[in-house]
């Protein structure tokens, strides 16, 4: 008895998760049509400082997009400082008649995408999409980016920055 409760458990905290995470369905069309928009600081820009970390601005940085696909990390060397990378896509990369077509995954800090019809041009999968590293700039942030779900149409804002830790 006490095993069929105990499965019972972990089958619904397991299915509480998946359900948690399942992607958001969207209409196809393009649903965030603009590219990012970068803007590069000059020599006075912001310098900041995050536990071990020297965080130096590089440019200023907007964009919207539809989140593509999300990957949590906790124990590689960079989980501390970027806990979530995003898979984003914008103009073409938005539409889920599109993206029907193209499987989306992320793996070891990159983003990988395979399909065998191309909905659309390469170069517009490669140009309208991208794997972003987020920093959260605070704890309200960062909760925020737990709460995203792929489907999600988000704005962003912030700096595109380099990140030094103390150790080199």
């Amino acid at each position: 008895m006490r095993r069929a409760w105990l499965l019972l458990v972990i089958c619904t905290v397991g299915a509480f998760f998946a359900w948690r995470e399942r992607p958001i369905e969207r209409s196809p069309g393009v649903l965030a049509p603009d590219p990012p928009l970068q803007r590069p600081l000059g020599a006075d820009a912001p310098v900041f400082h995050k536990d071990r970390y020297q965080i130096r601005a590089l440019a200023e940085f907007a964009l919207e997009a539809r989140v593509l696909a999300r990957e949590n990390y906790r124990f590689d060397a960079g989980a501390e400082l970027v806990p979530t990378d995003l898979a984003l896509g914008w103009g073409s990369m938005s539409d889920s008649a599109v993206l029907a077509e193209i499987a989306i995954h992320q793996r070891n800090r990159f983003y990988y995408w395979l399909t065998a019809t191309f909905p659309i041009p390469r170069r517009d999968i490669e140009t309208h999409s991208a794997n972003m590293h987020l920093i959260p700039a605070s704890r309200v942030v960062a909760d925020q980016i737990k709460a995203v779900r792929p489907g999600h149409i988000l704005s962003l804002s912030g700096y595109l920055v380099e990140a030094r830790r103390d150790d080199g």
